[in-house]
């Protein structure tokens, strides 16, 4: 350590450790749609704009696929999912999503079929934003792109 130093040799040492750590793998959005064709159209539009995605079939296995212990749940910054699901549809998968250790997770609804009832639902439940099928891409991309820090 010199005399101009600010810093010791050891914190030198850990402050270049630091700087050194590979950075953490980008966050991916999880895509939940029961229907396979809109679930693989919808990884295919968000991927070719470099946005990473993992998807589900059902809010049952989205919410496995979030849960505390699955390596996923680190890696998933956001949810799309459809509203209308066998068994667990988009609200109900939107609720238990705020009831747990991931309430902050943001969330779009991407839905063909939906009243206004829904909407306000959804948005009661702090939805980023409700997409009506046919979806806007260049929205849903540029919603995707923020909420996973991606930029504009």
């Amino acid at each position: 350590m010199s005399d101009h130093d600010i810093l010791s040799d050891a914190e030198q040492e850990a402050l270049r450790d630091v700087m050194l750590e590979p950075a953490l793998p980008p966050q991916r959005a999880l895509i939940v749609d029961d229907d396979k064709d809109a679930r693989e159209l919808l990884a295919e539009i968000l991927a070719l704009d470099g946005i990473g995605c993992v998807t589900a079939s059902s809010g049952e296995e989205a919410l496995r696929m979030l849960m505390p212990d699955t390596d996923n749940k680190r890696r998933i910054g956001l949810v799309i999912t459809d509203l209308r699901m066998e068994h667990v549809g988009g609200l109900e998968l939107i609720r238990r999503v705020r009831e747990s250790q991931r309430a902050a997770l943001p969330i779009i609804i991407v839905s063909g079929d939906a009243s206004v009832k829904d909407a306000i639902a959804a948005m009661h439940l702090s939805v980023v934003d409700f997409l009506l099928k046919p979806i806007d891409t260049a929205k849903l991309l540029q919603l995707a792109r923020r909420e996973l820090g991606m930029g504009p």
